[in-house]
């Protein structure tokens, strides 16, 4: 991760000392040791058959596979946003001799979706064959997301582990917390937010142009007869 090394040059581990001090041993045996607590939350689901065929393609980033063809529509889609929250605490300790200060931080991360939200076009009846294949559908873009939460989690958890590593961090006085917290602005957001940004990759495998065609053809033609009434209102 390339922004650690520019923290690592403002907030120094015990390694930027070539032996203990005093101040570190005070440091390193009298305060708490850093802590990173990275918990992730779902927030569930729910259906929605309320919204048209023309609604939807309209809400589809891009318009999907079809985009730009005449008489196409996207007939379901599965919506969330991916959130965090970052809290940054911890005790410090300065020291007047050398001007600097410790400090254990304790990093408290949430990582969670906004409830997802999965349409199925109103043209398709709940219970028929062309709604339960659009459903199917869908739900496989459910359990991506539900399914990429926790290994983002595991993957954060491990970089932050790794970075701060149960040791105090070293700064100028007056500047440790400051320069944590623009450590977390500058760097761990961006790369919590990439982290869960992947889960659009699998997401995007899904949504084929021959998945979309396979549709368009189950349950005996279902589809195409439900969608032709709202081909004629373009």
């Amino acid at each position: 991760m390339k922004f650690l090394a520019f923290a690592l040059a403002m907030v120094c581990s015990h390694s930027c000392w070539a032996a203990r001090t005093p101040f570190q041993v005070r440091c390193e045996d009298s305060i708490t040791r850093a802590v990173s607590v990275l918990t992730s939350t779902q927030n569930g689901y729910s259906i929605n058959n309320s919204i048209s065929l023309h609604g939807l393609t309209a809400m589809k980033p891009g318009g999907g596979p079809y985009a730009g063809r005449p008489n196409s529509f996207v007939l379901g889609l599965t919506r969330t946003e991916s959130r965090m929250s970052i809290g940054l605490n911890g005790p410090m300790l300065s020291d007047p001799v050398s001007g600097y200060e410790c400090v254990a931080p304790k990093i408290t991360v949430s990582l969670y979706y906004s409830p997802i939200v999965v349409y199925v076009g109103r043209e398709f009846p709940p219970g028929s064959c062309a709604y339960q294949e659009i459903l199917a559908h869908e739900m496989r873009h459910l359990k991506t997301y539900l399914d990429h939460l926790p290994k983002v989690e595991v993957t954060v958890r491990a970089a932050l582990s790794k970075r701060f590593d149960n040791k105090p961090l070293y700064a100028p006085a007056g500047r440790a917390r400051a320069l944590l917290q623009q450590e977390i602005n500058t760097g761990w957001m961006t790369y919590i937010k990439n982290e869960m940004a992947k889960v659009e990759l699998q997401q995007a495998a899904i949504d084929t142009p021959q998945e979309y065609a396979r549709l368009s053809k189950v349950c005996k033609g279902e589809v195409q007869s439900l969608i032709r009434p709202a081909k004629r209102t373009r």
